[in-house]
């Protein structure tokens, strides 16, 4: 007997844009923050985000069939709350909000995604700047668009830097330099499970004053320094430990060797390289997210993109380090380790 062959992996994905944009969409209307610890019918939650009573019932239905919402009843009485992830993770009361790459999402990236098939038969950038270098000139030249940006990278990356200050062995380090900072989370997450190390967090001028707040917020000004600078153009601060959370892959294959070097002129003998990225299996062949985020940076930037293991491995070989380690932390984040 023939095998029963089922279009069902096609529809779902084919169709997935639907639930991807009831998603995003409950996002940028702050629906998961109005509810908060509430619940609330229909009615009462459409009328407190200004929505028309026509799309109310399917927009909230829609959520608790894909497990974003938990509905108390049926009917018109039905009340909506917060699932457990959703409180924990798009309340923006929540310490661990990570909704701002959701937000960036919906107002930047998800159009681009439009211009897929132009990026495949080019081979260039579909986003609103034509030029990755302009890209990061334009984004951190606009106050607004900058902290969305930082506050989105922060959302995302905060469980895989918990996650490397839990099974990386620090013992042995004294200072770590961050580089491409951002707003010094991996240094504030790292420093308060590792009491010993001292930072620098490093990234372009603008960044400096929102990086301090967030630091002084902490109370780790003693223990974490900004440092401002162009990490092309200058040195990167020497330390025991370098780290870059998710920013090889923002760059084409000679920027990233470049970065590699840079790195590694920053360590002494014994000192240690960690990139944190989406890294793609080998094969080539399991790890969805870090595959659909290469082609995220080919419309991002379009010489960029995500890599694997062995690819690390290769560049950093070139650059002169050693001994390698990889280290699982998140859903489809890994730490790629080379040691001097």
């Amino acid at each position: 007997m023939s095998e029963q062959l089922d279009p069902t992996h096609i529809m779902e994905t084919g169709w997935g844009f639907w639930a991807s944009k009831v998603l995003l969409t409950a996002v940028e209307v702050d629906l998961f923050t109005t509810l908060g610890d509430k619940a609330m019918t229909a009615p009462q939650l459409g009328d407190a985000l200004g929505l028309h009573p026509r799309g109310t019932y399917d927009f909230f239905d829609s959520l608790v069939a894909l497990k974003f919402l938990n509905r108390d009843g049926d009917g018109p009485e039905g009340r909506y709350r917060n699932t457990p992830d959703t409180s924990a993770f798009l309340d923006k009361t929540s310490p661990s909000y990570m909704g701002g790459i959701l937000e960036m999402h919906n107002a930047r990236t998800y159009g681009f995604w439009n211009n897929l098939s132009t990026a495949l038969k080019t081979g260039k950038q579909q986003n609103e700047i034509k030029d990755a270098a302009k890209h990061f000139e334009e984004l951190y030249s606009n106050e607004a668009r900058l902290v969305q940006f930082l506050e989105a990278m922060s959302g995302t990356q905060t469980t895989s830097f918990q996650a490397l200050a839990e099974r990386f062995d620090f013992a042995k380090y004294k200072t770590v330099s961050d580089i491409g900072g951002a707003l010094a989370l991996l240094s504030r997450i790292v420093g308060e499970r590792n009491q010993h190390l001292s930072f620098t967090s490093f990234d372009l001028p603008q960044v400096v004053p929102h990086a301090q707040k967030r630091i002084d917020a902490a109370g780790m000004s003693d223990r974490i320094a900004v440092a401002s600078g162009d990490f092309f153009g200058d040195a990167l601060p020497k330390a025991d430990v370098v780290t870059m959370g998710n920013i090889l892959h923002d760059w084409n294959l000679e920027k990233k060797k470049i970065l590699i070097r840079k790195a590694y002129e920053a360590l002494p003998e014994g000192g240690a390289f960690i990139a944190i990225e989406k890294l793609i299996d080998d094969a080539r062949r399991e790890n969805v997210f870090g595959l659909l985020g290469s082609l995220n940076m080919l419309i991002e930037f379009g010489d960029a993109f995500d890599y694997t293991g062995e690819n690390f491995r290769e560049w950093c070989i070139e650059a002169g380090f050693k001994r390698f380690e990889f280290i699982h932390l998140a859903g489809p984040t890994s730490a790629a380790i080379a040691y001097k």
